[in-house]
């Protein structure tokens, strides 16, 4: 078994199991599903995430197994792959509490707490906000690129792959969006399905860029700006970033194949949409 809770989580949680008290945490739910749960819990003025997992069974693994998928089979994966994160020197989620028992892989029962971050918007947000006011900040825009770029490039070469690697899942504070700043936390969460090993292998390496290219299509960028991105992220002058030809190229394909599975639409290049097309969401 493993268990650690940091004094506040201690002081809320008092004598009962630990276990069972993350099981009967009530909350503003986000997720339940696959014997996991997602939720929003506030005490002593301080609000949390916690996450729960009752164990998948047999079924889900061999399911996602079948599917090429790796399976999470719980909380640990996510503390982790924080703890990798913060080594690499990105910002990310403070944990406040966590445990697992059990050795039967279908059956971990586990749990994650972490610090709610309150204030912040995630770049997804920032990204609505332009297409709201029918307005991009240029600079600010360019900065976000590079960013962000550092942020992929410094993750990766930690050994760490994200699997859901979308503009929602980066927060900024909320008065830095307001005042165009970049020079602040930018914190990567949700790493729950994360990897973390010596070296990305390439394939996880272009579904990571994949899903992010995805993830920006609604916000209009340009050529230029995935050159910037493209550059930022290699670390490399743009003529030696572009040799690597095969893997931006792959990168292009694996947006692609998400946007047709997503909006059942053909993309356009650069991949960009105004309105969403295709089927109702």
């Amino acid at each position: 078994m493993k268990l650690f809770l940091r004094d506040d989580i201690a002081a809320i949680w008092g004598e009962q199991d630990p276990f069972a008290r993350a099981a009967a945490q009530q909350g503003d739910i986000f997720r339940a599903r696959e014997g996991r749960r997602t939720l929003r819990f506030f005490a002593e003025g301080r609000s949390y995430f916690l996450k729960y997992h009752a164990g998948i069974g047999w079924k889900e693994i061999l399911k996602n197994l079948t599917q090429a998928k790796l399976p999470v089979l719980g909380a640990m994966d996510e503390v982790r792959a924080i703890d990798a994160v913060r080594a690499a020197g990105l910002d990310t989620m403070t944990v406040a509490a966590f445990g697992s028992r059990g050795v039967n892989p279908a059956c971990i029962e586990s749990f994650i707490v972490t610090e709610d971050l309150v204030d912040t918007l995630s770049l997804e947000d920032v990204g609505e906000q332009w297409v709201a006011g029918g307005l991009v900040p240029v600079l600010f825009k360019r900065a976000l690129i590079d960013r962000v770029a550092e942020i992929a490039r410094r993750m990766h070469g930690a050994g760490i792959n994200h699997r859901d690697f979308y503009l929602a899942h980066f927060l900024m504070p909320s008065a830095a969006v307001s005042q165009q700043r970049v020079d602040c936390p930018m914190y990567l969460i949700d790493l729950h399905r994360s990897q973390v090993r010596n070296k990305v292998p390439r394939r996880w390496q272009i579904k990571d860029l994949g899903g992010l290219y995805f993830s920006t299509a609604r916000f209009g960028l340009t050529h230029r700006d995935l050159l910037r991105f493209i550059r930022g992220y290699s670390g490399l002058p743009l003529r030696e970033a572009l040799a690597d030809e095969g893997l931006w190229q792959s990168a292009r394909r694996e947006a692609e194949k998400i946007y047709r599975r997503y909006f059942e639409v053909e993309p356009q290049l650069p991949l960009q949409f105004n309105e969403h097309p295709g089927k109702d969401i």
